[in-house]
């Protein structure tokens, strides 16, 4: 079993060590001036998944605590046009004159033009979550952890749940979205040490972050590959519709599920074995310091510049920083995350 708590092993510790640095005070961080009438946007993925309502709440505590005068707007297009309707909520906050637009990106690259659009109109936007891949139009990336570190654990939760030895399948949100695809990314590369060399991914499918659609995929990839030991799903809806298909037709015995998922979701399936460990961070939190990251942004406080360290409230000092994923693209990294088994999930 992997460390419960904190993960720190080999391939995550930089990444872990930089996102403990974030609590360390430096002289030169700056702190946003309270009070300011910043009217700002907060457009997660699409409607309708408490992750991101646990991260508009985040915000939302934020806003309060800095004490902004100007109104945070909550939008999310529906799960069926989540593409073009970020596309077209990003276009209406620039015309809007909106200062800041917080994007958890579902639209790849696709939504580069319209971000790229909203900087040159004066609007700025902060990804989190999930970023835009190239970079275009994006002030600054707040990762919720570093995703290399992610595909490690991905791929150790993998050789832990099937003995060392098997056969997995994915089952991903949508094809464009950018954090689980380098996530996934993340994890291919790992499985190449040899340390994985018995186990073996056999398959990636997408449930559009969808339930109906990613239980019906979850027991698609059983039918179609027999010997199927595990479904790796890094989203909270695909892991709950995986879990709930291997239960309710009886296979946790044979096809266990892992991956990213809430602890209030996952108990029932934890403790009955059907999903052994998986993992997550803290959304409430990645909302609140993007929140702070926006206000800093748009009051002046910091440019978005490499190197620039800014004070975020109850969450500490983080510096900003190349992001090692996307060349020219900057992040700001907050971590850490928790792997989940038995013996916590039901844990406060």
């Amino acid at each position: 079993m992997l460390n419960v708590k904190t993960i720190v092993k080999a391939g995550v510790v930089a990444a872990l060590a930089s996102a403990m640095m974030a609590g360390v005070a430096y002289a030169d961080a700056m702190m946003a001036k309270p009070g300011a009438a910043i009217n700002t946007v907060f457009l997660p993925k699409f409607s309708g998944n408490i992750v991101f309502d646990q991260a508009h709440q985040g915000a939302e505590e934020a806003a309060k605590e800095l004490g902004n005068t100007g109104k945070l707007t909550y939008e999310a297009p529906p799960p069926t046009d989540s593409v073009a309707g970020q596309i077209e909520m990003i276009t209406n906050a620039t015309t809007q004159k909106q200062a800041v637009i917080m994007l958890s990106n579902n639209a790849g690259d696709q939504v580069a033009p319209a971000a790229e659009a909203a900087q040159k109109a004066g609007t700025k936007v902060v990804t989190w979550d999930s970023p835009i891949p190239s970079g275009k139009g994006e002030s600054v990336f707040v990762a919720q952890v570093d995703f290399g570190s992610i595909g490690v654990v991905m791929a150790d939760m993998a050789l832990d749940t099937m003995g060392g030895s098997g056969e997995f399948a994915v089952l991903s949100a949508t094809p464009d979205a950018a954090n689980q695809n380098a996530w996934i990314a993340a994890m291919k590369e790992t499985l190449k040490g040899d340390k994985y060399k018995g186990i073996k991914l056999v398959d990636v499918v997408y449930g559009d972050d969808q339930s109906e659609k990613s239980y019906n995929a979850a027991l698609a990839l059983v039918d179609k590959h027999k010997d199927l030991k595990l479904i790796m799903s890094p989203t909270t809806v695909g892991i709950v519709a995986a879990a709930k298909a291997m239960t309710d037709e009886k296979l946790c015995d044979k096809t266990k599920v892992s991956g990213l998922g809430l602890p209030s979701d996952m108990v029932t399936y934890t403790k009955a074995g059907c999903a052994p460990e998986f993992a997550l961070w803290s959304f409430v939190d990645l909302g609140y310091l993007t929140y702070q990251t926006a206000y800093a942004l748009a009051t002046g406080a910091i440019k978005g510049d490499v190197g620039e360290e800014f004070k975020a409230g109850r969450m500490g000092t983080f510096k900003i920083e190349e992001d090692p994923g996307r060349k020219g693209a900057k992040r700001i990294l907050m971590g850490p995350f928790t792997v989940y088994n038995k013996d916590n999930v039901d844990k406060p």
